[in-house]
């Protein structure tokens, strides 16, 4: 066995990130629906491409250096409000009714529960990698099913850097007690999972959700 451990990617690698963050804002909408002051007659699914749009950006900027992950979940909230027609005061109601909604999502991306069990079957030791807060991240694994199958999570917040940063992964190297060339980083990010992974000495595997199945990545190890 060319690997012993594999760190993997959390959102759209293991759970699906669009349907997870639609549940969590429908719920978040709700919360300061009444706090609206100014009809803009956008309908929900309007509301929703805005939010996604403007939080896209803020996480593309992140990998680029421009916030940290801590400073996006602020940012993109605000943003949100402010060009949706919310009055300030509903920014932290938005914000941590999202996140509260956010730590309860957990809709698979297809054949990920299969693919964890054939590397655990497999040998390797798993642990879940991924940039957010901990606890949310490890309560969405939990819902989800799947977090048995890993060995320990790192996720930014708990770690103290933001993939691609490289000494996110030397602290996860460290912590699982692995060399670099003994762990395989598996991800549907180019920039924080693949490059972040290599520039750290980690061999990485893209994952491309448009074009390959999780079930492809067994035939590869």
């Amino acid at each position: 066995m060319r690997y012993k451990a594999i760190f993997i990617d959390i959102d759209d690698t293991l759970l699906d990130y669009i349907p997870c963050c639609r549940e969590a804002f429908d719920v978040a909408i709700e919360r300061i629906r009444d706090s609206r002051i100014s009809e803009l007659g956008m309908s929900e699914d309007e509301l929703f491409d805005l939010f996604f749009a403007v939080s896209g950006r803020l996480f593309s900027e992140a990998k680029h250096g421009m916030h940290t992950i801590a400073e996006v979940m602020d940012l993109y909230p605000a943003e949100f409000c402010e060009k949706a027609g919310y009055p300030v005061e509903a920014v932290d109601p938005f914000k941590h009714s999202f996140r509260e909604a956010w730590g309860k999502t957990h809709t698979l991306v297809p054949n990920a529960r299969e693919m964890l069990e054939a590397l655990q079957s497999k040998g390797y030791r798993l642990f879940a990698a991924s940039n957010s807060f901990g606890h949310l991240q490890r309560s969405r694994l939990e819902h989800a099913g799947i977090l048995h199958y890993f060995e320990d999570t790192f996720i930014s917040m708990d770690i103290g850097y933001d993939k691609p940063d490289i000494r996110f992964y030397e602290e996860s190297l460290r912590r699982c007690g692995m060399q670099a060339n003994e762990v395989l980083m598996i991800g549907d990010s180019m920039t924080t999972d693949v490059l972040g992974a290599q520039a750290a000495g980690i061999d990485a595997l893209f994952f491309d959700r448009q074009k390959d199945s999780l079930m492809d990545i067994i035939h590869e190890l």
